[in-house]
């Protein structure tokens, strides 16, 4: 069942309505104003869209934006209206963005958010070949002491290889690609795969002004500590 779309209010539209006119203004003097539809709609993160259908321009921005900033308001209205237009984006408007949507309150409320609102597909830890809560466990003890708590593991639905694995905070959940719980390919590379996403429960994404710090220098020193660490990098870069 499709969420029910979240109208901005009226005392606030008008304030949207003037950004975004004034926003398509100084991006293109000469062009018609177009209508704008403009809508607070409750996305499982903090997305906002944006699509024209004839002379009308509707946008959608999530409703965890709505009570942001007038200033941030029209950095998504710039950064919004320029892709579309295909129009460089300015990087104050981007950095501005940034920084407030990677804000410690708004990335809190982000991940309870997608845990009430997101849908995550969990199927099984133990795959055809490999056992990925096996692994976590005789990795946790070489590496860890035994100290990570267990998130829920599991294979991918699908075989992406682009994708090697990733680990969902807002889940507690690593997904491995299917593509690996295979034959050719050894079990060192399966355990890297895994060992590199226990070092994000470890190592959470840290913001630094307004750059997210996924792969720190100490995320980077102890991905070194696994023995094999070049080999199955070398291995994964070839598959």
């Amino acid at each position: 069942m499709l969420p029910t779309p979240c109208y901005v209010s009226n005392t606030l539209l008008p304030n949207l309505q003037e950004i975004f006119q004034r926003t398509y203004r100084e991006l293109r003097p000469r062009a018609p104003l177009p209508e704008f539809r403009i809508e607070f709609y409750p996305f499982a993160n903090v997305n906002s869209t944006i699509r024209v259908r004839e002379t009308i321009v509707h946008a959608r921005i999530s409703d965890l934006l709505e009570g942001a900033p007038a200033t941030v308001l029209e950095a998504i209205a710039h950064i919004l209206l320029a892709k579309i237009y295909r129009k460089p984006i300015a990087a104050l408007h981007s950095t501005r963005y940034r920084r407030y949507v990677l804000s410690h309150d708004i990335s809190a409320k982000a991940q309870l958010v997608r845990q009430l609102r997101g849908r995550k597909r969990i199927d099984s830890a133990q795959g055809e070949l490999y056992d990925l809560d096996q692994i976590f466990e005789e990795l946790n003890q070489r590496f860890f002491h035994g100290l990570l708590g267990r998130p829920r593991m599991t294979w991918s639905q699908s075989h992406a290889r682009r994708s090697l694995a990733h680990y969902d905070p807002a889940h507690n959940a690593i997904v491995v690609s299917r593509a690996f719980d295979h034959q050719r390919v050894p079990r060192y590379a399966v355990e890297y795969i895994v060992y590199h996403e226990m070092l994000h429960l470890k190592h959470p994404v840290k913001l630094r002004g307004s750059r997210r710090c996924v792969h720190g220098p100490e995320f980077r020193a102890e991905e070194k500590l696994f023995p094999e660490s070049e080999r199955a990098k070398a291995f994964l870069k070839r598959l």
